[in-house]
């Protein structure tokens, strides 16, 4: 079965073509034929398209919207492999609401719904929504598509970690409750883990920590989602790119009396321009952070505060579930920053983690342990992989 997936953004459609072999869509028998994106949709675009046996093609691109950048996608996929036919489509959609708590068929119904979860996520659901009705018109009705959701993994989080303390009648008013996000990426996460030390995921516990210009912490307790630190937003929980992450919610008032402005104002500057950039005020990426640690001490400060609260979200985690048997890395600055790696897991011998800082240094960019012999919990690096999951969602539903 060759799986188109298809993450849908703002002005960008991502896309992956895996080959899977059979029904239950095993990652370990998957493999990528082709990937690449559409980028700014609509003001001077541009695409990558890369795939096996053929060489990469980039440029710009005349592309007014999704319908247009899905079509350029397709139309290159048939012209490259003719005899490859697209058997299904998955896409990628952030908020699921309290109505997906799993992954399912695309009908009209389904999009509708989707669409109207826009106000909990309108960044992210009408960008998917344009996707998914731009691969339909072009693919027809023979070829089945899924929907994949980032929030339906933390679907099982117990109430009493779901719950904001708000009055409950308001709250279940406006379906006000911690969604969670990156589910797709935690779910690969503790899969890929599973399978680097041969146990079911429904026999694994274990804290991930995804880290990119968004981050996130979970708790995984037999393979389920407990607790995760986003929350009704992704504003909530660690330090971000440009995002502030926790903070005292009685700022948003002082601020907006302070700085003369509104609430929007002040929700737009701890989504945009707060994180690693309001911190060290030199930039959200923390290749350039890390690069001037040593002599820039704002870049050093929005390190520490960044490793700080995330250390602070793993000891809680680690106390939430009783213990556990690993901490996993993933994400862009998880996956390659020895240096926060190491800063976050300071001073955390006390429950058992001891990192290896030989392998601390050597893993980057690439699935790997980073604990010593003796170290009491597993520390992982895992290279997080979200169409994987979306193809394997995708098999299973389309397989039933």
């Amino acid at each position: 079965m060759n799986i188109l997936v298809i993450n849908s953004g703002s002005s960008t459609v991502k896309f992956q073509v895996i080959e899977t072999t059979d029904a239950t869509g095993d990652l370990r028998r998957q493999q990528k034929l082709a990937r690449g994106l559409v980028d700014r949709i609509g003001a001077g675009a541009s695409y990558r398209f890369e795939g096996l046996g053929r060489s990469a093609k980039s440029g710009s691109l005349p592309v007014g919207d999704h319908e247009e950048a899905v079509r350029s996608i397709i139309h290159w996929l048939r012209s490259n492999w003719p005899e490859q036919g697209i058997d299904a489509v998955g896409h990628r959609v952030v908020h699921g609401g309290a109505e997906f708590t799993s992954p399912v068929r695309i009908d009209d119904r389904v999009v509708e719904k989707i669409g109207a979860l826009g106000e909990l996520a309108p960044l992210h659901n009408p960008a998917a929504v344009s996707g998914i009705r731009a691969a339909r018109k072009i693919l027809g009705s023979s070829v089945p598509m899924v929907a994949a959701f980032d929030t339906s993994f933390h679907h099982t989080i117990p109430e009493p970690a779901a719950t904001y303390a708000i009055p409950y009648e308001i709250s279940q008013k406006h379906k006000i409750r911690r969604y969670g996000f990156h589910g797709l990426a935690h779910q690969y996460d503790i899969a890929r883990y599973s399978e680097l030390v041969g146990k079911p995921p429904a026999q694994v516990s274990v804290v991930t920590l995804h880290l990119g210009n968004g981050c996130s912490a979970t708790a995984i307790r037999n393979g389920q989602s407990v607790d995760t630190s986003m929350g009704f937003t992704p504003l909530e929980g660690l330090v971000m790119g440009t995002r502030s992450g926790d903070l005292d919610p009685a700022l948003l008032n002082y601020l907006a009396r302070k700085e003369g402005v509104g609430a929007v104002d002040i929700e737009d500057m701890l989504n945009k321009r707060s994180g690693l950039l309001g911190l060290s005020g030199l930039s959200n990426d923390m290749r350039e952070l890390t690069a001037a640690y040593d002599e820039n001490p704002r870049a050093r400060l929005a390190v520490d505060v960044f490793c700080y609260r995330a250390r602070k979200y793993l000891g809680a985690y680690l106390a939430a579930l009783g213990g556990a048997e690993a901490v996993i890395f993933s994400g862009g600055i998880g996956e390659n920053s020895p240096l926060v790696r190491k800063n976050i897991l300071s001073g955390m011998e006390w429950c058992g983690l001891r990192l290896d800082d030989a392998e601390n240094a050597r893993v980057i960019g690439r699935d790997g342990r980073l604990s010593e012999a003796q170290s009491k919990l597993d520390i992982f690096v895992v290279h997080t992989d979200e169409e994987a999951i979306i193809a394997r969602e995708t098999a299973r539903i389309i397989g039933d």
